[in-house]
């Protein structure tokens, strides 16, 4: 078997080829895949740290949220209590007023039984009287 020189040209000539290709074509290819994975890298961990940030901002509003809400149910029930001490205060005031008045007219009824009692006795005694002087014909 013969050797040619043509294969070691060839040999030569794809050396160069491999060569001129890695610096024209690969080695910016790869230079731009790099920077491109860097650029998604990037990215994502920008994403990753917007997404805990708004993690925790959403944490903070829960927490503020149901801060608001305790502090509304306990504000509810201070009102709550005060309008029932309001309304019992009311209510007794109503309740004493309600005696007064009704003793008053337990008096003034009181009054006028003893007044209507006294004049039916004067006004019995008178009938009696006259029933009796028809009776017995006669003046008592």
């Amino acid at each position: 078997m013969n050797l040619d020189w043509t294969i070691f040209l060839q040999f030569v000539n794809f050396v160069v080829l491999m060569m001129v290709l890695n610096a024209i074509l690969y080695r910016p290819l790869r230079n731009m895949l790099k920077q491109r994975r860097e650029t998604i890298d990037g990215s994502n961990e920008r994403a990753s740290e917007l997404e805990s940030q708004i993690d925790e901002k959403m944490a903070r509003y829960e927490e503020k949220l149901q801060e608001a809400k305790l502090q509304g149910n306990q504000e509810k029930n201070q009102l709550r209590q005060a309008a029932a001490g309001e309304e019992a205060t009311i209510l007794g005031e109503a309740r004493d007023e309600a005696a007064k008045r009704l003793q008053v007219v337990k008096d003034q009824v009181a009054t006028e039984a003893e007044a209507a009692g006294k004049k039916l006795k004067s006004e019995s005694e008178a009938l009696a009287a006259e029933i009796a002087t028809k009776v017995l014909g006669r003046a008592i």
